[in-house]
Formats: structure tokens, C-alpha cells, sequence
């Protein structure tokens, strides 16, 4: 028998859910078997529903084999990387960082190591706020992604209420995220919203457009606003806001409109390229409100907040 107590990070989850982060050698199947055979219990009581919330100070004690409960080993590789990010804003609760071109968010089947979010963990781990020792279930999050080639504000959360916030305002679109981009050529309007259907090739990281809805192919709507900012020698500066957060959305949207952003060699074409100083899609994630017309909770100060960056070409280009 091994004993957990459950932190503040911890509260408020399913008990099933709680398992599968705290044992995550242990198959789906064995967590609901335990259960089942009241192989839990909360406080000194039996349990078999998995659905039951975590309290703060719950005593939870497991009847179960002792090779789940392997010390979870600190990962000093991520922990000792240098962090290499901007910070646009900070708190007790979120992190706004200024992710650079080149490093990606998460981890992918190239690259598990060098990540935005392991870089946000070793800066918090060496400011004594993040203690992977002292946490049964919860490391610091990134809430919202951009591709590993886009510059920009990504948004972070230090503990699982924020977290849980986030995720609910980002779905809700009470948080507004402005870009700012390069593309090629002048568009037919000086603002706009315009809608187009999507449809991702997971295999070929690739997405397609179409004009109108294709259901039995799965495509699903996108929407994006533009404002042209300025024209000049065939490039148009416009800022972008996104209605939808599908993949590439921003470049490929663009380039469905005939107008590919410059350096994007994915989606724009790679002669019109040449000419240009960018290796990569000329795209920054730099403006962020937080929006709210619900309440937030914790977060609540939040309310009605704006936070910019100077996208990285306007120093190198414009």
C-alpha cells in the first residue's frame, strides 16, 4: 500500500483521471480493474467510481503493485537547459513568452528536448517556482501553439487552475489573438473577413483549402480577418486576426487568396522567394487581449489586458 496526498494542483480532477497522469505505465484497462475491486480509497473510505473529484488534502491510498509507484525521476536534461525565450509578461499565475523562429512549442518525433515549454520549465524550475519533486500530476503548460518557424507571444500556465481558465477562454474566443505578417502582392481589399474549408494531412503536415464545405471529406470552416496595414514594392504588411485556430491556417489561408506570405516556401512559391531575406513564412504571433465577458476566476485581472511585441522583420527588413 502507497500513500498520495492530493495538492492544489491535483484538485478538483477525476479520480480515473488522476491515475492515468500520476501512473502513466499503467494501462487504461488496470487503472478502471482497480477501481472496480475497490483497490482505492479516499480519506480511509473504499472507492469505485472513477468519476469522483479531488479535494485539496485528500489522503488518497493505493492497494496496488509497487512497480507504478517508480519514483518519478527529475529530467535533469530538461531542467538544465538554458532558457532561450522572451518574457512579455509574468505573474503568480501565467507566463506570456516571446517565442523565437526555430523552436518549436512541444515536442515532436524529431525533437523532445529543445522545446518551448521544457525551456519555460527549466526558467521556472531554476526560480524556485516550479517543483517537479513536490507535483503528483501537473507540470507548467502552454495553452495555445504557433509553428515552430512563427515568432510570437505563446501563453503559459504555472499551476492547473490557470491552466483549466485558459484552455476555457481560448475555446470560448475570449481571447483575441492578432498577427502580423509579409505577404506577397496588394489584396483586393483594405480589410476583410473571409471564410474558406480546411482539411489537415496529418502524415505530410500539410493542409488543403476548398471554396465550400466538403462534410463527407471532413473539411472544417476557418475564418480570418485582414487589415492592410501598407503597400510597398509588391508586399503588403497586414495584420490578422483569427476567428478559428486550425493548422497553418494563417498561411495557408493567404495563399488560398493568392497572396502566399513571404519566405513560406510550404505553401508560396519558391521563385518569389529567392529574392527575399527570410528563410521562413514572415509571420508574428504579437498581440494578444484577453477579452473576457465571462468570469475568470483567479485570472479575473486579466480582464480587458493587452500585450504587444515588435514582430522580429521590422527590425531586419522594414
Amino acid at each position: 500500500m502507497q500513500e498520495i496526498i492530493v495538492r492544489e494542483n491535483d484538485a478538483g480532477q477525476r479520480l480515473d483521471k488522476f491515475m492515468e497522469k500520476r501512473f502513466r505505465s499503467m494501462p487504461k484497462a488496470l487503472i478502471y480493474k482497480y477501481l472496480r475491486k475497490k483497490c482505492v480509497r479516499i480519506n480511509g473510505v473504499r472507492v469505485d467510481r472513477a468519476e469522483l473529484r479531488l479535494s485539496v488534502g485528500d489522503k488518497l491510498s493505493f492497494y496496488i503493485s509497487d512497480e507504478f509507484f517508480e519514483d518519478r525521476k527529475t529530467d535533469r536534461e530538461v531542467l538544465d537547459l538554458h532558457p532561450s525565450f522572451g518574457i512579455v509578461y509574468e505573474d503568480e499565475n501565467i507566463l506570456l513568452a516571446e517565442k523565437p523562429v526555430g523552436l518549436l512549442c512541444q515536442s515532436d518525433e524529431k525533437e523532445n528536448r529543445n522545446t518551448l515549454v521544457n525551456h519555460i520549465k527549466s526558467y521556472l524550475y531554476q526560480k524556485g517556482e516550479y517543483r517537479p519533486a513536490e507535483e503528483n500530476t501537473f507540470s507548467p503548460a502552454l495553452c495555445n501553439r504557433i509553428d515552430k518557424n512563427t515568432h510570437g507571444i505563446v501563453i503559459a500556465a504555472k499551476n492547473a487552475d490557470s491552466l483549466r481558465i485558459l484552455n476555457e477562454k481560448i475555446r470560448d474566443r475570449e481571447i483575441q489573438k492578432f498577427y502580423r505578417c509579409l505577404v506577397f502582392g496588394r489584396m483586393p481589399k483594405k480589410s476583410d473577413t473571409v471564410t474558406a474549408y480546411l482539411k489537415k494531412n496529418a502524415k505530410e503536415n500539410h493542409v488543403f483549402l476548398l471554396p465550400v464545405q466538403d462534410k463527407e471529406k471532413k473539411y472544417k470552416k476557418i475564418v480570418t480577418s485582414y487589415k492592410v496595414l501598407r503597400e510597398f514594392s509588391g508586399i503588403s504588411e497586414l495584420e490578422i486576426e483569427l476567428h478559428t485556430g486550425r493548422t497553418h491556417q494563417i498561411r495557408a489561408h493567404m495563399a488560398f487568396l493568392g497572396h502566399p506570405l513571404v519566405g513560406d516556401g510550404k505553401y508560396g512559391k519558391e521563385e518569389n522567394n529567392r529574392s527575399m531575406p527570410f528563410r521562413y513564412q514572415v509571420l508574428s504571433s504579437y498581440k494578444l487581449i484577453f477579452s473576457f465577458t465571462s468570469p475568470a476566476g483567479r485570472l479575473e485581472y486579466l480582464k480587458g489586458k493587452t500585450f504587444m511585441i515588435v514582430p522580429y522583420y521590422q527590425t531586419d527588413f522594414v
